[in-house]
């Protein structure tokens, strides 16, 4: 399994909503500015994110995006699946309708893979993320 752009990226803007301030609204422009990922691409990946309730906005010129709950309650699979989709690593995994489902071979494996990061990516929550990256930044550095 492969998490696209779509997935890395979303992660990557809402750690950065994530370390501000609580309730600090911030907007796509600032954010594109400060990661490196494109101002419009950033609107594209928000829309499924607010469908979620993962980010809210607020239009305006005081307006912006923040953490739509608490950053304990965002799993980091919930934000890619938000843009991502299901995150089965083949289609029939959870499919009623394949005409192989009881005799194939290699679903279980599929099966198990698809449980295994399920379980990795939503016991890790984006508090946990922030926490994190605060230890990591406040590491000091020896050569």
């Amino acid at each position: 399994m492969r998490i696209s752009t779509k997935g890395r990226y979303s992660l990557e803007a809402f750690l950065y909503m994530a370390l501000l301030p609580e309730r600090e609204y911030t907007s796509t422009k600032t954010i594109a500015e400060r990661t490196n990922i494109s101002d419009g691409y950033l609107e594209q990946l928000f829309i499924p994110l607010r469908k979620a309730g993962i980010i809210k906005g607020i239009r305006g010129p005081q307006g912006g995006y923040l953490p739509g709950k608490s950053l304990d309650q965002i799993s980091v699979g919930d934000v890619l699946r938000a843009v991502e989709g299901p995150l089965e690593p083949v289609d029939c995994v959870n499919s009623q309708v394949c005409p192989i489902r009881e005799s194939c071979v290699s679903r279980h494996t599929w099966s198990e893979l698809y449980t295994a990061i399920s379980k990795c990516v939503d016991s890790i929550s984006m508090q946990d993320l922030v926490e994190a990256y605060q230890k990591m930044d406040q590491m000091e550095y020896a050569i």
